[in-house]
């Protein structure tokens, strides 16, 4: 198969990869259904969650199945793989696969899951896999070398990306299109920086998140759980790095951000709501962008679809950055930030 493969187009190559992984997602989600049944990873209804009945859980399963599985049957096929940064991946993914599965099932502590997200987070770094620089305007060149500290913004990036999104993954589909629009903004640049691992890796996690889509879609019938949330954001946050790897230039991280915006803004303000209440910052609560537009009077369905939209506008604008296209991309942030404004503002005067 690996002969085959080597004689096709590259593009081609990671269109079969997308194909191969949405197919193997889609259908091992039923046997996934099954399985969080058989385990126990099952979903009761509380007060801040949106379901009203119980939901299997470890759907997530089936996106790792379908990424690892896909990554398995193409990378050898590509040119000039950087086969060290990819096996920290997918080790540390694994460990955070597994953890996330076992806190489906026995829900474990805080501390424990961030024990082990730093372990999958320091296999990275130890493969090959870090931050070395970011964008800092009274640098030379504007760029900041992080030289010793490189190492730890690796480890709260990768962090922070991995409980970011595991946060908003609070209505049917959310954080699987969030994810997929991330995947596909990332393959984007991947294949402008001219790095063709870091395109296969976007382009199987894009192609399992849409293939689990149509069963997590509201009205969902399996969620992906931590087993999935935490996976898709381990990953994402190392393709990014990796896919920037070799763009030694100062916009790479502020690209990253812009492209996974809407998980990061949002706990980011999570956070300073939390504090700011003199709440415990890891006590979960009905504060999320997506809590905020279902008890406004959205339907699941419309406060996805415009969060899609949201984290669409952010995935365009860090594409346009990349390209250097930087005042459209300002437009582009500067409309999201004035219509977020305007409706903050409307909401205030109907409060009143």
């Amino acid at each position: 198969m690996f002969d085959f493969l080597k004689g096709i187009n590259s593009n081609f190559i990671y269109i079969i990869a997308f194909v191969i992984a949405f197919v193997i997602a889609c259908f091992t989600t039923p046997l996934s259904k099954k399985f969080a049944y058989k385990v126990g990873a099952i979903d009761m209804p509380k007060a801040r969650g949106m379901n009203t009945k119980p939901m299997p859980l470890a759907g997530g399963i089936s996106i790792v199945l379908g990424f690892l599985v896909t990554i398995a049957l193409i990378a050898p096929s590509i040119k000039d793989l950087e086969l060290i940064h990819l096996i920290g991946l997918i080790i540390g993914g694994v460990v955070i696969t597994i953890v996330g599965l076992l806190d489906d099932i026995y829900d474990l502590p805080a501390k424990l899951k961030l024990f082990f997200q730093i372990l999958a987070a320091l296999i990275v770094i130890i493969t090959g896999t870090t931050i070395h620089a970011i964008s800092w305007p009274w640098a030379p060149g504007g760029v900041l070398l992080l030289g010793s500290f490189s190492n730890v913004i690796t480890i709260i990036w990768i962090i922070g990306v991995t409980n970011a999104v595991n946060l908003i993954d609070g209505l049917d589909g959310l954080a699987t299109g969030v994810s997929s629009i991330a995947a596909l903004c990332l393959m984007f640049i991947s294949i402008l920086n001219g790095e063709p691992t870091a395109v296969l890796l976007t382009a199987a996690l894009a192609g399992s998140c849409l293939g689990f889509l149509p069963h997590n879609f509201n009205p969902a019938t399996i969620y992906m759980g931590d087993t999935g949330s935490t996976f898709l954001g381990f990953t994402l946050s190392v393709i990014s790095i990796q896919g920037f790897i070799k763009s030694y230039t100062a916009i790479t991280i502020i690209v990253a951000v812009l492209i996974l915006g809407l998980p990061i803004f949002d706990t980011f303000f999570a956070i300073l709501r939390r504090i700011a209440n003199g709440k415990p910052v890891m006590q979960a609560d009905r504060g999320h962008l997506h809590h905020r537009l279902v008890d406004r009077g959205y339907s699941h369905k419309r406060a996805v679809l415009t969060l899609y939209g949201i984290s669409g506008g952010f995935g365009i604008a860090g594409i346009l950055i990349a390209m250097n296209d930087i005042m459209f991309a300002l437009i582009i942030i500067g409309l999201i930030l004035v219509v977020w404004l305007l409706d903050f503002i409307a909401r205030r005067i109907k409060n009143k």
